[in-house]
């Protein structure tokens, strides 16, 4: 968070002790002040491209408009710093310039990014310059929905604002205009299959309204107007979740139970058998001392071997791995893995299991 705010808000303290003590004796504050004081706030995460973080204004109009309108136990975060709107706000964000959706999916760059800000809410523009280098809707939203398991591996309450993509129309690409018109239209459907009841997907329509002739300075970034604009439709939604309250929140880095998540990956297969590697990676806020993951295989294979690991094999064939001890400590966002081989029957499928991990404390 910015320097300048955290100095508006040490001011509190001491303009309620001189307030203190001018009043009445036997007059105390209001408990609802104290309590609103001692709320932790709700952190949110904007996420995104260059649209969201270089310089992402309409994040300061947005934060601004939501102080005005009485939610300030709010915490914007994110791995980078505000860059400069010449208003102040909350500049912490995820807008990285250039980032493909797709390749932050791919390269498996979300997690260490929620494991040390810890959000309750994400609003995600997320796909802009994927669009733009012609990336079909499937595999965008294949991208989305890998981020949107990230996000709830991180925290199972997460709330999920996703938006419809403001227009595009740059001089070098043609078919941008219409490729955002072709995405967008698949977002609904998206969304109505992802969403959940305990971690609820909602779309945001920016595209509608929004004119890249006065809304931005190159057909692509917003301009001011474009800024006004999108921060007003993000403030209804937005406002409506913080009105709602956020259940299960994590509240600060350092807060919570520890968690883990495992991934499972067929490496290789023959008559009889798999290869296979399992990630382990600490989706904590504080560092875990071992892990301990459950392996239960599809298809009646059974696992027969593993290496850095530690395994225990109970009857019904579910398989439990611990940690080999050099590879157990995990920092914030950090991974380990193991390898093992399976045997399967003759006619079972295409390797598949089901892993579930759980972590210990560091001392």
């Amino acid at each position: 968070m910015r320097d300048t705010r955290l100095r508006r808000l040490r001011t509190l303290p001491l303009l309620g002790l001189l307030a203190a003590l001018f009043l009445p004796l036997g007059v105390s504050l209001a408990p609802s002040a104290a309590a609103s004081s001692a709320a932790t706030p709700v952190r949110i995460m904007p996420l995104g491209d260059s649209i969201t973080g270089s310089p992402g204004c309409w994040r300061a109009v947005l934060w601004n408009r939501l102080l005005e309108a009485g939610h300030t136990d709010i915490d914007f975060v994110g791995t980078l710093p505000e860059q400069g709107c010449g208003v102040e706000h909350d500049g912490d964000n995820e807008g990285h310039g250039g980032e493909l959706v797709t390749n932050v999916a791919d390269q498996d760059l979300l997690p260490a990014r929620l494991a040390a800000t810890r959000p309750d809410i994400v609003v995600m523009h997320f796909g802009t310059n994927d669009v733009w280098s012609s990336i079909s809707p499937d595999r965008i939203l294949a991208a989305y929905t890998e981020l949107v398991t990230q996000m709830r591996a991180s925290n199972p309450d997460m709330r999920i604002l996703v938006a419809q993509l403001i227009p595009m129309n740059p001089g070098s690409c043609a078919a941008c205009a219409q490729r955002v018109v072709d995405f967008n239209a698949r977002i609904p459907g998206w969304a109505a299959a992802t969403s959940t009841s305990r971690s609820p997907v909602t779309v945001v329509d920016q595209w509608a309204g929004f004119d890249t002739s006065t809304d931005t300075y190159d057909g692509v970034h917003p301009n001011a107007a474009g800024d006004e604009k999108i921060a007003a439709r993000w403030f209804p939604a937005l406002a409506a979740l913080l009105e709602e309250g956020v259940p299960g929140g994590p509240g600060d880095p350092g807060d919570g139970d520890l968690t883990c998540t495992a991934s499972f990956r067929a490496v290789s297969a023959w008559q009889g058998g798999y290869q296979a590697e399992v990630t382990v990676r600490n989706t904590s806020a504080a560092p875990v001392e071992g892990w301990r993951v459950t392996v239960e295989p599809a298809d009646g294979a059974r696992v027969a071997q593993v290496w850095n690991g530690t395994l225990t094999t109970a009857a019904d064939g579910t398989a439990t791995v611990t940690d080999a001890g050099w590879n157990g400590a995990l920092a914030p966002g950090a991974s380990a893995g193991f390898g093992l081989i399976a045997t399967t029957p003759a006619t079972s499928s295409a390797p598949a299991a089901t892993v579930d991990c759980a972590a210990t404390a560091s001392s």
